[in-house]
């Protein structure tokens, strides 16, 4: 069987939307965002309040690509070995065995990863960034495609512990889930009350549009959407403006740099277009950044925002003609 073409692969992947807005109302910038992660093989950080379908998006994707999916509640007492999985002593044959954990899936749902202790957020460290995990020394690969969507409520700080910089930088996008705007909250509730069960996506029809092959064909087009010169530079002209701003005591890193570049790639491709504009940038500028950088905190006491700041920013950077 031959591969996809690209102009297939992007036609498979702009029915997602459809597909799944079967079952999730309302949220198609997270939709997108988690496309483009997956182009781009990296991970995202859904923050929201409870309700409005963060789980339920996550296993919606799954089922339109064909993809394998776990959820791990992250808690104060999880363990490292509870991610990685763990050597298991099997008396019959007086031998240790590998027990895989939650993390050997192609889309693992971390939920609250805010809720469980360092040690444990970390054990996610090297399987994001290597897509290995080594238990007793020993590595052992990932699925191929494999993606972390992390989940943390924006409100609940108490008892939480704020993931470090170090692991924030290793998300590539942060996607903020609003509540749904009222028209499609009497959407919502109208499919409930005709007896839509969002733990039974077979009710609602939604079914696979793509798969593995799609989403390789894919990210092969995308490394070879070109870029020029004066987009790469715009790339480095915004990062390095959010160093320089009074606002943060941290900006944004050059990975956040490639993180940007590598986004805005993968949308262009997504959009039809075989290049990449400044708009492409400032698109996923929010979404890649907003989580790389920090406020001082006289500016967080005066309601300034990571958003606001880089807003600001795409205001003020000259844009290439």
């Amino acid at each position: 069987m031959s591969a996809p073409s690209p102009d297939s692969a992007r036609s498979a992947l702009e029915a997602l939307r459809l597909e799944i807005s079967k079952a999730v109302v309302g949220q198609d910038a997270a939709v997108t965002g988690l496309v483009v992660a997956l182009l781009c093989r990296g991970h995202v950080l859904l923050e929201g309040v409870p309700g409005v379908a963060k789980t339920l998006l996550v296993r919606t994707l799954a089922a339109t690509l064909e993809l394998e999916t776990k959820r791990l509640q992250f808690t104060p007492d999880l363990m490292p070995s509870d991610v990685t999985g763990s050597l298991i002593y099997d008396a019959r044959t007086a031998e240790f065995s590998f027990q895989p954990g939650p993390v050997f899936t192609n889309l693992l749902l971390a939920d609250e990863i805010n809720r469980t202790p360092p040690k444990t957020q970390a054990s996610l460290l090297e399987a994001m960034e290597e897509r290995q995990v080594s238990v007793d020394g020993t590595p052992r690969a990932l699925p191929d495609p494999f993606l972390v969507a992390a989940t943390q409520n924006p409100i609940e700080y108490e008892g939480t512990y704020p993931l470090p910089e170090a692991q924030l930088d290793r998300f590539l996008l942060k996607l903020n889930l609003p509540l749904p705007s009222r028209d499609d909250e009497v959407n919502v509730l109208t499919r409930h009350a005709e007896g839509f069960d969002p733990r039974n996506l077979d009710s609602v029809g939604v079914s696979a549009v793509a798969g593995p092959a799609e989403l390789e064909a894919a990210r092969k087009a995308v490394a070879e959407t070109s870029v020029a010169p004066e987009v790469m530079g715009y790339v480095v002209d915004i990062c390095r403006a959010t160093r320089d701003s009074p606002s943060f005591m941290l900006g944004v890193s050059p990975r956040g740099a490639t993180a940007l570049l590598a986004s805005a790639r993968a949308w262009a491709w997504l959009t039809g277009r075989d290049y990449v504009t400044p708009d492409d940038v400032k698109s996923f500028a929010l979404p890649t950044l907003r989580h790389r950088v920090q406020l001082r905190p006289e500016a967080e006491m005066e309601g300034v925002t990571a958003d606001s700041v880089i807003n600001s920013i795409l205001a003020h950077v000259p844009v290439p003609r």
